[in-house]
């Protein structure tokens, strides 16, 4: 029997990540990878710039709900994704860290002892990327295993 490959497939909903998706379904199969969908759950990234500064009776409950709701968003992204992987025949299973991403994926991966990264490139350059950063090319330097990156094709304008 041939070796399964551990991937772990970071996911952020975006179309950079359904790219990362496809291409994984494409150019793996199933019965030889073994797959873990992580989506870092940033929710402090996520919460609303008033409520940084919030005070009163409901600041608490209001700080709480909005963690929730991401919570339970990316439940949702997560669970789509794995059922996407299982109906192509992969052996899925999911992890959502409440984290930095860049760190979450890393740790993950570690402590998963992934065999592959899949990770969605947004392609950012210049003022953005410096200013955004980018969690491909920080994964990328930091792994201890392979790590590949898909970018969604770009269609030619005219």
């Amino acid at each position: 029997m041939a070796e399964t490959t551990k991937i772990l497939l970071a996911i952020d909903g975006s179309v950079h990540s359904d790219a990362a998706v496809d291409a994984l379904i494409d150019r793996f199969r199933p019965e030889r990878a073994e797959v873990r969908v992580l989506h870092a759950v940033e929710w402090l990234k996520e919460l609303p710039a008033s409520f940084r500064f919030g005070e009163g009776p409901t600041y608490a409950n209001d700080i709480l709900a909005s963690k929730n709701k991401s919570f339970d968003e990316a439940a949702r992204l997560i669970e789509r994704t794995a059922e996407r992987l299982r109906t192509a025949g992969f052996q899925t299973t999911t992890a959502m860290p409440d984290d930095d991403a860049r760190h979450a994926i890393l740790e993950e991966a570690e402590k998963w002892t992934a065999d592959l990264i899949v990770i969605g490139s947004h392609g950012r350059r210049g003022l953005d990327r410096l200013l955004l950063g980018s969690v491909a090319e920080s994964v990328v330097r930091h792994a201890r295993c392979s790590v590949e990156i898909v970018r969604v094709r770009q269609t030619a304008s005219r």
